[in-house]
């Protein structure tokens, strides 16, 4: 299984003049055993696959898991490696450089629960991170996992969250890094990534155009690992550790009902697989949850395929303001629907006035600015109550994935100081009791 170029599910082995592995060596990462395709079932060793020799299906990561049990993981780093043991890294991932993201807030969400009329709303604030959005958590998954794999450069096309993560996660472990990007990107994701000093290539097309070119290259560059293409099945991992938080942050319990912003749909498809590796651990109560997945109007092919009654999702060229949710083809979409399907959930999608009108909701009532992907699952989630497909009773947790500073234009228009005034008393008087007045 020995040379990267013969395929992509082929393990990664090159000459000593590159300086990377020729063998990955069982426990190298953890307690991951193998790589499961989600479609046949057929298994492969560890290694830089993702895709299936046989049928061609993605794969994902298996375990051998050991004893884990609360308190373990209670004593352990408060970043998403307290959960190491459930992830396919090394065991000593904490002592290597990186950021240590995750575990970030779980905030009870009760003035726009009132708003909504739902009896208890929680939001899990990923903007804590440390390039503020959810990216920093797979990102240092796919990191610990292509270094134990012996690439050398961290490599990723991108709508903007996974470039800022790459590009900072790279730089500091000390390696190379070179993000593609959609040329009509939003400055300011373009500028937080290019910041940290790594190569990034604007590509004129859309996401879709520019996952088409990484792909190609991942295919000639034998030492670069592209976090979403060839170590995919590890990078994927990272989001589990979501869902680990909101059950450890609830007190070791699952909401009843999620919903979750998809892009490529992984997020979704990987915390619904976390809820599920709690309950056979025995961490928690395997009770009953309803996942509901987000998309934007402009780009919602799994909203579609759901609405439909169908199990094939139609690639769809994106035309919407929330660019981190642009992914017109979905890798993941199938499973999203299985997702939703199974647990009982929805897939919708909301319009760009609508994603404007909620973000600005979620910032009013809770003081949390989020970006466009934030604005789609807040505004889902209030056309799920509208419509009666969302129980307002039910304990409900919304994900919010990436802060609004990187989407500024978004609400630009929208939002302005309340008032000009001369630099006196009584003008300001005058505009406050008129602004104060109309309530």
């Amino acid at each position: 299984m020995i040379g990267a170029k013969s395929g992509p599910w082929m393990a990664h082995g090159k000459d000593e003049e590159k300086g990377l592995a020729t063998v990955v060596s069982l426990g190298s990462l953890g307690n991951a055993t193998a790589l499961s395709c989600r479609e046949c079932g057929e298994q492969f060793p560890i290694g830089p696959r993702y895709a299936c020799e046989l049928c061609f299906g993605p794969l994902e990561v298996a375990y051998d898991y050991p004893d884990v049990d609360r308190a373990s993981i209670e004593a352990g780093p408060r970043s998403i490696w307290r959960y190491r043991a459930l992830l396919p890294v090394p065991t000593d991932v904490v002592d290597t450089p990186n950021l240590e993201p995750g575990f970030t807030k779980l905030v009870r969400a009760d003035n726009l629960a009132r708003e909504l009329g739902m009896r208890r709303l929680w939001v899990k604030d990923d903007t804590g991170n440390p390039t503020h959005s959810f990216k920093d958590r797979v990102v240092a998954v796919a990191l610990a996992a292509a270094r134990a794999l012996g690439f050398r450069v961290l490599a990723c096309p991108s709508t903007g969250n996974l470039a800022n993560a790459v590009a900072a996660a790279a730089a500091r472990a000390g390696i190379r890094s070179v993000v593609f990007i959609p040329a009509d990107l939003e400055q300011q994701k373009i500028v937080t990534t290019a910041v940290y000093g790594g190569t990034v290539i604007a590509v004129d097309g859309n996401y879709d155009d520019v996952n088409r070119l990484a792909t190609e290259i991942a295919g000639e560059e034998d030492d670069w690992a592209f976090v979403n293409v060839n170590v995919r099945p590890y990078y994927a991992e990272g989001s589990k550790t979501l869902g680990y938080e909101i059950a450890e942050q609830l007190g070791w319990r699952l909401p009843e009902q999620v919903v979750i912003p998809i892009a490529s749909g992984s997020q979704l498809t990987k915390v619904d697989k976390a809820f599920t590796e709690l309950g056979k651990l025995g961490l928690v109560d395997a009770t009953p949850y309803r996942v509901f997945g987000a998309q934007a109007e402009g780009c919602s092919p799994v909203a579609q395929a759901f609405k439909a009654g169908v199990d094939v999702v139609r690639p769809v060229r994106p035309n919407t303001i929330a660019k981190s949710l642009a992914i017109g083809n979905p890798a993941d979409g199938p499973y999203v629907l299985d997702v939703c399907r199974r647990t009982g959930g929805v897939v919708e999608a909301v319009s760009d006035e609508e994603i404007v009108d909620s973000m600005r909701l979620l910032a009013r009532t809770e003081g949390i600015f989020g970006e466009t992907a934030g604005g789609v699952t807040v505004g889902v989630l209030r056309k799920l109550l509208a419509n009666g497909q969302l129980d307002p009773d039910a304990e409900t947790v919304v994900l919010n994935t990436g802060d609004g500073l990187k989407t500024l234009d978004a609400v630009a228009d929208v939002v302005a100081p309340s008032v000009t005034i001369p630099p006196s008393i009584d003008a300001f008087r005058a505009a406050t009791e008129e602004i104060f007045a109309r309530g």
